[in-house]
């Protein structure tokens, strides 16, 4: 597919020195608890439990959560290892079902929707970015991201393809295969095709975990920038202190609960407060 746009772009990201987002200046205090909840919640967990096994083995991954994820905000979770934080964001997404409780992305209910209507909620109205790309190897930057509308029957609003192409930089490399992009750039193509279709949330699983520094600072760069420009709505699951000082907000999960959550976070004492986690575990 020829590229429809001749513009280059000047891609620069705009983090603080230290590699932190411009609100991360202020001083980070973590909160106990869950956060409030959100007056505009884009997706939502209420006294949900995801339970792996019965009996006496039975592992309790989620124990009774209820935490919101506002629209328009960069989120982050963290936790220790088993803490439930993959578990809670694969829940939210619709790729795995809950115990019991409740799970709503812009107020549809998940848990009501049969296989199908999940699929298509799924495929329609949220996007997924990976720590592997996924990407179609035989197919250009720009057939790769517009490769699940493609599937779907439905056509790129040219106006929104050519606004998120731009702001992720993307613009001279939309004829390339993946084989002749860098590992930043392919997270940036599938950045691009998580938010092709205009999702309700962008949900990521360590999308930089297969990075090195400086494709992590490009990638997590493009995320808060899809937030600040384009009111995009982006929940993420890290383990890096790092990434999540990008987020408005991180949440902390340990033992399947909510342990608690702070906002504009530095990396500094996002650190503190894993390392005070793992102690209590």
């Amino acid at each position: 597919m020829a590229n429809p746009y001749d513009g280059h772009s000047s891609h620069t990201p705009k983090h603080s020195a230290d590699g932190t987002h411009p609100c991360a200046a202020r001083r980070a205090t973590l909160h106990l608890g869950a956060p409030p909840p959100a007056a505009h919640a884009a997706a939502e967990a209420v006294e949900v439990s995801k339970h792996y096994g019965s009996g006496e083995t039975v592992v309790k991954a989620l124990d009774q959560v209820s935490v919101t994820f506002e629209r328009q905000r960069f989120t982050a979770i963290m936790g220790p290892s088993g803490s439930g934080k993959s578990t809670l964001m694969h829940c939210l997404a619709g790729l795995d079902s809950v115990t019991s409780g409740t799970v709503r992305v812009a107020q549809t209910e998940l848990t009501e929707l049969k296989d199908k209507q999940l699929t298509t909620l799924r495929r329609d109205r949220l996007g997924f970015v990976f720590q592997s790309f996924n990407l179609v190897p035989t197919l250009t930057a720009l057939e790769n991201i517009t490769l699940p509308l493609d599937i779907a029957g439905r056509k790129a609003d040219p106006d929104w393809l050519r606004r998120i192409v731009t702001a992720l930089g993307l613009n001279d490399r939309l004829d390339h295969r993946p084989s002749e992009l860098s590992g930043g750039q392919q997270q940036r193509v599938a950045c691009a095709r998580a938010m092709v279709g205009r999702p309700e949330v962008v949900f990521g699983d360590e999308p930089t975990g297969n990075l090195d520094s400086h494709s992590s600072t490009e990638v997590l760069t493009i995320l808060r920038e899809s937030v600040q420009d384009l009111q995009q709505t982006v929940v993420i699951v890290t383990h890096d202190p790092r990434a999540a000082s990008y987020a408005d907000r991180v949440v902390f999960l340990a033992d399947g609960r909510v342990a608690g959550y702070m906002d504009t976070p530095t990396q500094d004492v996002i650190l503190d407060a894993m390392k005070q986690l793992e102690e209590d575990q």
